[in-house]
């Protein structure tokens, strides 16, 4: 396979610009691999689909206000490199004019110093605060929605870019999936039976870093931190099946399984061929073509199934990526 082999046209107007007027009203399509075939449901409809003994896995990162803009210059933070989080790994814009020893003041409280260009583009940049540096970037930072939202973050995104068991700090992106989870959701799985056990991965590049190459099996994704707790993962290890809530829930799952290790660092590539070891349905929204997450979905779904839904998604006018509707994997 070639990464061609994983594309799909996709009319514009079906990425969606803003979240559902409720967070558990997006639609949902639902996979059924064993007979190859789908139904249009609603994800308010997810906990008729838990039994007793299964584990729903959410990941309880955070996200922050990365963006921090002075003008039409632009540090995004990607995670910090110093203990003390004033030296941190980020991207800048213009790039090709930010150089070692310059400085962006975003205003009288918050400058950032490039230190160093590294090897991939990204600067390793010091935040000098007159004050709490994560003060500063709470107050004057931008919710970092993807680019294919077109338009300025508001107030509003502040809550919606965000799950509603979000805790530790530390995602440059939404883990979407869990977006459309309600308390009372959460609620209805458990009296479904389901246990949910929470783990932590801090989204940054790796998940959404473009794939550059035909021969996919040769793409490096950048690592990313996670934690598994040792309650989380009994409750995983003890599941009769594992319901994971994102791709990112899926990598960390799959990560300890095939590590042993609950916290570091990962850039495990799931493509078809996988196989898998813990993780057997997954609830996540819809991906772009050619990324690593849609080889991902494939790799537990097949690529002609996963395909063959997405042309059905098109076909029904579900909504796309971040804000939009979403499928669950049995």
């Amino acid at each position: 396979m070639t990464l061609s082999d994983f594309d799909y046209k996709l009319p514009e107007e079906l990425i969606a610009q803003e979240p559902p007027a409720e967070r558990d009203a997006a639609r949902m399509l639902v996979l059924h691999r064993e007979e190859e075939r789908w139904e249009d449901r609603m994800f308010r409809d997810l906990p008729e689909y838990l039994d007793p003994g299964d584990c729903l896995v959410v990941n309880e990162s955070r996200v922050f206000p990365s963006r921090l803009l002075a003008g039409r210059t632009e540090v995004m933070l990607l995670e910090p490199v110093s203990g003390d989080a004033t030296e941190w790994r980020a991207l800048v814009r213009p790039g090709k004019k930010l150089r070692a020893g310059d400085k962006v003041t975003f205003d009288d409280t918050l400058t950032a110093e490039i230190l160093a260009v590294n090897e991939r583009g990204e600067r390793t940049v010091r935040l000098i605060s007159d004050g709490d540096v994560h003060a500063a970037i709470e107050r004057l930072g931008h919710v970092p929605l993807p680019p294919y939202i077109r338009r300025p973050d508001t107030v509003e995104d502040r809550e919606r870019y965000q799950t509603v068991f979000a805790r530790e700090r530390g995602s440059v992106a939404a883990p979407t999936a869990g977006l459309h989870f309600t308390p009372e959701i959460l609620e209805a799985a458990r009296n479904a039976g389901a246990r949910v056990a929470p783990v932590s991965l801090h989204v940054g590049l790796g998940t959404f870093q473009p794939i550059d190459r035909e021969d996919f099996e040769n793409h490096h994704l950048h690592y990313e931190r996670y934690a598994v707790s040792e309650e989380s993962w009994r409750e995983i290890e003890s599941a009769r099946r594992v319901l994971a809530v994102g791709t990112t829930s899926v990598r960390t799952v799959e990560s300890v399984a095939a590590s042993g290790a609950l916290t570091g660092v990962t850039n495990l590539f799931i493509y078809p061929g996988y196989r898998f070891r813990r993780v057997n349905r997954m609830l996540t929204n819809f991906h772009l073509p050619r990324s690593s997450l849609l080889l991902l979905v494939s790799a537990l779904a097949g690529r002609d199934f996963t395909l063959a839904a997405y042309r059905h998604a098109v076909e029904r006018r579900y909504r796309f990526f971040s804000y939009g509707d979403c499928m669950l994997i049995l």
